[in-house]
C-alpha cells in the first residue's frame, strides 16, 4: 500500500469533537482559589473572549468549526499519515507502525490547530493584543502565526532556559511580529519576585503563565491565550485525530495502540479523543498512552489534587495530576513538556483508567529520535521523540510476542530549529535526570486533596 495517505480539502473537519460529552465520569468543576466554590464564567471573563469560554464549559459533542477559521486550516490541513515501512525495518517488527505528521504546518507543529481559533475569537470581540507563554516555543510561534493573520498584536513570555537553547523559535516569532521575553522578566511583577528569590531561574510554564496573566487581565484591549491544558485547547485540536481516523480507514486498518507526547494535553488529547470515543460510545478497546519526560513525570508520578495552573497562584483551582505548582522542572530540551500538571480532561481520563501514561529518560529519547530520522528521513521535535519511545517499546513487545499491533502515533512536529538539542546529544553533554520520591512529596504534600 502507498505509504503516505493523504486527505482532501473537502475531508477537513467540520467540527471539533468535545469527548466530555462521551466521558462516564465528568471532570470535577475549578474552584475559586478563595472561596473553595467552583467558579462561574464571569471568573474567565478578563483571561478570554466569550466564545472560548462557551467552549470551555460546553457538554456538546460536537462544536462548528467556522468558515474563517476552516479557510485557514487550508494552508497545511489535512496533514499527512505515514506508514512508517522505513521504521518498522530498522526496528525489525512485526507491528504496523503509522504517524501523523503535524510539521508541516506554517510554524511546524500542531499547535496552529488552537491558534487559529483563538486568534479568530479574539478578533471577533474587537481584541487588540494576545499574551502568552511558550516552553520550546512551538506555542509562541503558532500564536505569533495567527495572530499576524488576524492583525492582532502578540507577546510571548518564553521560559528563559528554552529562550537561550532556541535561539531561532524567538526569531521565528519576531519574524511574524511578536514581541518576546525571557521568563522569568523584568516586565512583571511576577517575574520580578521570581528573580528577587532566584536571579539565576531558569524558568518554567508556571512562571510564564503567571507572567501573561498578570499582563492580559487588567487590560480590556487585551487577552490572554493558552496552548494546552485547557478544554478548548483540547477541543480544537481533535481536528488531528478526526483525520487520522479517515486516513487509517483509507489504510484498511485501525490502530490497537495510539501514542502521542504530553506536556499539558493538546497533542496527545488531539490525535487520541476521536479514537477514545470508539471505546467509550462503540466498545473498541484502543489503548492511548500518553508519554511524559522522567523528569517532569506529572502522569505517572503525581497526585490527582486541586492545584494553580500557575506558579504563583493567579489561576482557578484546577483537578489534576500534578507535581505542585512551584515545581521548577529540569533543563531538558524537551520544552514543551515542562509543565508541572495535567490537563483536568485527560486526568479524569486517566484517573478513571480509560488511558495510560509511560514516562521516557532524555537519552533514551534522543536515541530514538536519531534511529527514526535515520529510517523516516524526517528529524522529530524533542517532544515528540517521546512518543517514539513509547513506540520502540511497544514495537519491541509485538516483536517478542510475536503478534502483529497497529501503532498509530503523533509526530507533532520537526526538530529543525532544535538542532542545538541534538548536537548536545551527539556530544554527549545531555544528562537524564529523575525526581526523588522525597522531592515529590515536598512539592505536592501542601496541595488540596480531592
Amino acid at each position: 500500500m502507498e505509504k503516505k495517505i493523504l486527505l482532501t480539502e473537502k475531508e477537513i473537519p467540520s467540527h471539533w469533537y468535545n469527548i466530555i460529552a462521551s466521558m462516564p465520569n465528568k471532570p470535577l468543576p475549578p474552584l475559586h482559589p478563595g472561596t473553595r466554590q467552583p467558579i462561574g464564567p464571569e471568573m474567565l471573563e478578563p483571561l478570554f473572549p466569550m466564545e472560548l469560554i462557551k467552549q470551555e464549559v460546553t457538554g456538546e459533542k460536537y462544536v462548528e468549526i467556522p468558515d474563517a477559521v476552516r479557510e485557514a486550516y487550508k494552508l497545511y490541513r489535512p496533514t499527512p499519515l505515514y506508514r512508517a515501512y522505513g521504521l518498522e525495518a530498522a526496528l525489525d517488527t512485526p507491528a504496523h507502525i503509522y504517524y501523523k505528521y503535524e510539521g508541516v504546518s506554517p510554524s511546524g507543529s500542531h499547535k496552529p490547530n488552537t491558534a487559529i481559533p483563538q486568534a479568530y475569537y479574539n478578533k471577533q470581540q474587537g481584541v487588540k493584543r494576545i499574551v502568552t507563554e511558550t516552553g520550546a516555543g512551538q506555542w509562541g510561534s503558532a500564536l505569533s502565526f495567527a495572530c499576524n493573520m488576524f492583525g492582532l498584536e502578540c507577546e510571548v513570555y518564553m521560559v528563559k532556559v528554552s529562550y537561550n537553547q532556541k535561539p531561532y523559535r524567538r526569531i521565528m516569532m519576531e519574524t511574524f511580529g511578536a514581541k518576546v521575553y525571557a521568563s522569568p522578566s523584568d516586565h512583571t511583577e511576577s517575574g520580578r519576585k521570581i528573580l528577587a528569590a532566584d536571579p539565576h531561574s531558569p524558568g518554567s510554564l508556571g512562571i510564564a503563565i503567571s507572567e501573561a496573566i498578570e499582563r492580559a487581565a487588567p487590560d480590556p484591549d487585551t487577552k490572554y491565550a493558552l496552548g494546552s491544558v485547557l478544554n478548548h485547547v483540547l477541543l480544537h485540536q481533535t481536528v488531528v485525530g478526526q483525520e487520522a481516523l479517515i486516513q487509517m480507514e483509507k489504510a484498511g486498518e485501525l490502530p490497537d495502540i495510539i501514542v502521542a507526547p504530553f506536556g499539558g494535553g493538546s497533542n496527545f488529547a488531539g490525535l487520541s479523543f476521536p479514537f477514545l470515543r470508539l471505546n467509550l460510545e462503540e466498545g473498541k478497546k484502543i489503548r492511548a498512552i500518553a508519554s511524559e519526560p522522567l523528569s517532569c513525570p506529572k502522569l505517572t508520578r503525581g497526585v490527582f489534587s486541586y492545584d494553580f495552573g500557575d506558579t504563583i497562584g493567579m489561576t482557578p483551582l484546577l483537578p489534576m495530576y500534578t507535581l505542585g505548582h512551584e515545581f521548577v522542572p529540569a533543563s531538558i530540551h524537551a520544552g514543551g513538556l515542562r509543565y508541572h500538571g495535567a490537563g483536568v480532561i485527560v486526568s479524569q481520563l486517566l484517573k478513571d483508567k480509560l488511558i495510560e501514561a509511560r514516562a521516557h529518560a532524555q537519552l533514551e529519547c534522543f536515541e530514538a529520535g536519531v534511529k527514526f530520522a535515520r529510517a523516516e528521513g524526517i528529524i522529530p521535535a524533542p517532544e515528540a521523540t517521546h512518543a517514539l519511545a513509547t513506540v520502540f517499546q511497544e514495537a519491541a513487545k509485538a516483536r517478542e510476542e510475536g503478534t502483529r499491533k497497529t501503532i498509530l502515533f503523533n509526530l507533532c512536529g520537526h526538530g529543525h530549529f532544535d538542532m542545538q538539542a541534538y548536537g548536545d546529544y551527539f556530544a554527549g553533554k545531555l544528562e537524564d535526570h529523575e525526581l526523588t520520591d522525597a522531592e515529590i512529596s515536598d512539592l505536592t504534600s501542601k496541595l488540596i486533596a480531592v
